[in-house]
């Protein structure tokens, strides 16, 4: 068993873990709702180059211009977009318990995500991302999607820790079972209660203010 005080740092997912996904199915029906498309055509091509724009190989706007805007539409690009970016929600107890927890035992933060170069940067700037992670080890910056263990491994070497030294919170079984398979221990996130809950019998629990 390993001894609790070697967690100095906590990899993060973004989607699912601090905030909502960013363009989920749930965000993409709404918008075939929205905007009067056909959801299947939608999603079919949405999943034909997902992945090469979360890896950063496509911009925000080519990724419209395959999946939306293949034919003249009776709304605006600029329309589009803005509805993309106003899907995404914070999950406040889950940025707070991070926020206390990195104050309290000193953690260095690392988000391991896949997202794509716009939308990512909208997110970490809407919702202040950048004061509480210290590092974004991003699919599109790094160009390495997970499940691909190597994202992993470059998160290690980017963040300066070695996998004794980290929890990973991660709301996809996949991709916890993989991280851990490179000895990362695994948090499989459903909610912030058992999230902390876990992370206390890891070591790392919240230090409550004095209130005198």
């Amino acid at each position: 068993m390993r001894d609790p005080a070697t967690s100095t740092c906590l990899f993060l997912d973004i989607g699912g873990v601090l905030l909502t996904d960013g363009w989920g199915r749930h965000a993409r029906e709404r918008a075939a709702a929205t905007f009067n498309r056909e959801l299947a055509e939608m999603e079919e091509r949405h999943r034909l180059i997902w992945d090469t724009y979360q890896m950063g190989r496509i911009t925000l706007d080519r990724y419209l211009d395959r999946v939306i805007f293949c034919r003249k539409r009776p709304f605006t690009r600029a329309q589009f977009r803005q509805f993309i970016f106003d899907q995404s929600r914070p999950h406040s107890e889950m940025l707070d318990l991070i926020t206390q927890l990195k104050r309290s035992h000193g953690l260095k933060i690392a988000v391991v995500s896949n997202e794509g170069r716009e939308l990512n940067a909208c997110r970490i700037r809407r919702f202040k991302l950048d004061k509480l992670v210290d590092c974004f080890i991003s699919s599109c910056f790094v160009h390495r999607l997970k499940p691909d263990p190597d994202i992993f491994r470059l998160a290690l070497d980017i963040a300066q820790v070695s996998v004794q030294q980290v929890v990973y919170i991660e709301n996809t079984a996949m991709f916890v079972e993989i991280a851990e398979g490179l000895g990362i221990r695994g948090i499989l996130h459903t909610d912030c209660r058992s999230t902390r809950l876990k992370l206390a019998e890891m070591g790392l629990s919240q230090i409550k203010s004095d209130p005198s």
